[in-house]
């Protein structure tokens, strides 16, 4: 047990050193979940566009149905609220909706919602 706390510990401190590092840990008390995000620079940053306007970058952000960083439905994210998972299912999402976080971003500036 005292291992997973250091591991957990560590994982901490480098996020806040390293906040560029576009992987998304989520450590459980029986798994660990990690996503790593593949998109280009561009992409990267019409994504990080959307995530200040809807919520501030908030993972925790909630407006009724709406949740998290990029303010899903809740019924999206499958009662799985980590960030591993908000960071996976809002691509997912772009890409299924608008092919792109750049499209998904014309439509934002168009109607103001994602």
């Amino acid at each position: 047990m005292k291992l997973k706390s250091l591991f957990i510990m560590m994982l901490m401190v480098v996020s806040m050193v390293l906040p560029s590092v576009t992987t998304v840990a989520t450590t459980t008390a029986d798994a660990s979940v990690k996503y790593v995000c593949t998109l280009s620079k561009t992409e990267k940053k019409a994504k990080a566009w959307i995530a200040n306007k809807e919520s501030g970058g908030n993972y925790r952000a909630s407006n009724g149905r709406y949740y998290g960083k990029y303010q899903l439905t809740r019924s999206y994210l499958k009662g799985d609220y980590s960030k591993a998972n908000q960071e996976k299912t809002a691509d997912k999402y772009a890409h299924n909706r608008y092919g792109s976080w750049t499209r998904a971003k014309s439509h934002w500036l168009s109607y103001g919602w994602f």
